[in-house]
């Protein structure tokens, strides 16, 4: 698509999606990554992971909530329903979203608002959008990032190369932060 994927090292990755395209992303990662495909609650490296199925019309897909010692981040893939146990307590604090903006399989920006509104986090980091620059099949059925900014009144979002967090570091309301990707295209 255009962007170049750095040098990873991981102890896991997840593949929230039977999309063959999403799953070639492994073949960069370096380490021996347990990968997770699907719903159920994990252990690694004590790392709690818990996959729930978010599958719609025919579309499997697993949004993953990882714990990594009282700091949750949420990754929700291709997103088709809300996690039963979203907004409830069986998920806690959600303390980083990572929420797909547009795709051939992600509802609508405001449905999109409205999940993040349910689960409340305290950092969204958008993914699955167009960039200038990008190219290929995949990158058609994407739309620039601003379409989801305007749905959540985010005029001006904090833009960066790489996202550094603890829980005392979490801002108190939520906020939108964009990653700025290593190689080819800009967000926007």
């Amino acid at each position: 698509m255009g962007i170049q994927m750095p040098r990873m090292r991981a102890d896991i990755v997840t593949i929230s999606s039977s999309s063959t395209a999403l799953a070639k992303g492994t073949d960069g990662v370096s380490g021996e990554p347990k990968i997770l495909r699907g719903p159920g609650d994990y252990e690694v490296k004590q790392v709690l992971v818990t996959g729930m199925p978010t599958s719609r019309n025919g579309t499997r897909s697993v949004a993953f909530f990882l714990d990594f010692a009282g700091l949750t981040v949420g990754h929700l893939g291709e997103l088709g329903q809300v996690p039963v146990s979203a907004g409830g307590e069986e998920l806690g604090d959600i303390d980083v979203l990572l929420a797909p903006v547009s795709g051939p399989h992600i509802p609508d920006v405001s449905r999109i608002a409205e999940v993040i509104s349910q689960l409340d986090p305290r950092i969204v980091v958008p993914m699955q959008y167009r960039l200038e620059g990008q190219r290929g099949e995949q990158s058609e059925s994407l739309e620039p990032v601003d379409r989801f900014l305007k749905e959540l009144g985010i005029s001006d979002p904090d833009v960066t190369d790489t996202l550094k967090l603890t829980k005392s570091s979490l801002p108190e309301e939520t906020q939108v932060v964009l990653l700025r990707p290593t190689g080819g295209g800009r967000p926007g």
